[in-house]
């Protein structure tokens, strides 16, 4: 579960204190498929960063699962965020020197899994998103709906709890795009926590619940009838 009580996050820009977050409060069951909406400069990708522990709040309570995340130290942070937490990114992020495999591989290896039981996982997970036939190919040989698949296949990888999926269709055709929500979707439908970020009122629309934010503030919280979370 994902617990944030008070949450302030405030930035320095110039002479300029930016507030990206204020007083936020927010709870997601585990299981839950929440879409993240509100103009730029809302303080959507800031709640994710703070969800998915790349950022730390100037204040107020992170519980995931009842442990208070922000009374770790960072290596604390990462090892929660290796095991629990898998991120899907508008551009990618695949390392371009590593074929599809070795780029889903990465985590396996950080987490120091043997080379037998990686090579398994790997080939599952690729076969499960339908590119085992482009496994060998680096990220340019790939088109934007397969390098989203191998993202994805990577952020699942350690089989984590939830997915953070930041635009993860802003770079994508609408064909593509679709497959990779179905995707997604298909995930959360086997017990992932999905929270998305996205512009699209059509996406944000299949979500179960939906968040809209302004100025650091969240606006509205609703959810789609008969799917409340």
């Amino acid at each position: 579960m994902i617990e944030l009580q008070g949450i302030h996050r405030k930035f320095q820009v110039g002479n300029e204190a930016v507030h990206a977050l204020q007083d936020v409060d927010l709870s997601v069951q585990p299981g839950g498929y929440l879409a993240v909406m509100g103009p730029s400069g809302s303080g959507k990708s800031t709640l994710l960063n703070i969800i998915g522990l790349l950022d730390r709040p100037n204040k107020g309570l992170y519980l995931l699962d009842e442990q208070d995340t922000t009374e770790l130290n960072d290596r604390q942070q990462a090892l929660v965020r290796r095991h629990k937490i898998g991120f899907v990114f508008q551009f990618f992020h695949l390392v371009p020197r590593l074929t599809a495999a070795e780029n889903v591989e990465l985590p396996l290896i950080l987490a120091g899994f043997e080379a037998d039981k990686r090579e398994q996982r790997v080939q599952q997970a690729l076969t499960a998103l339908g590119i085992a036939d482009r496994a060998r190919h680096r990220p340019d040989q790939l088109s934007g709906g397969q390098r989203q698949r191998v993202a994805i296949a990577r952020a699942t990888i350690m089989r984590p709890g939830i997915i953070l999926a930041d635009e993860p269709t802003g770079n994508l055709d609408r064909s593509s795009g679709k497959e990779v929500i179905d995707i997604l979707e298909h995930l959360n439908q086997q017990g992932m926590t999905l929270i998305m970020v996205t512009h699209d009122p059509e996406l944000g629309g299949r979500a179960a619940r939906r968040i809209q934010m302004l100025d650091g503030y969240i606006q509205s919280d609703t959810a789609r009838k008969h799917e409340g979370i």
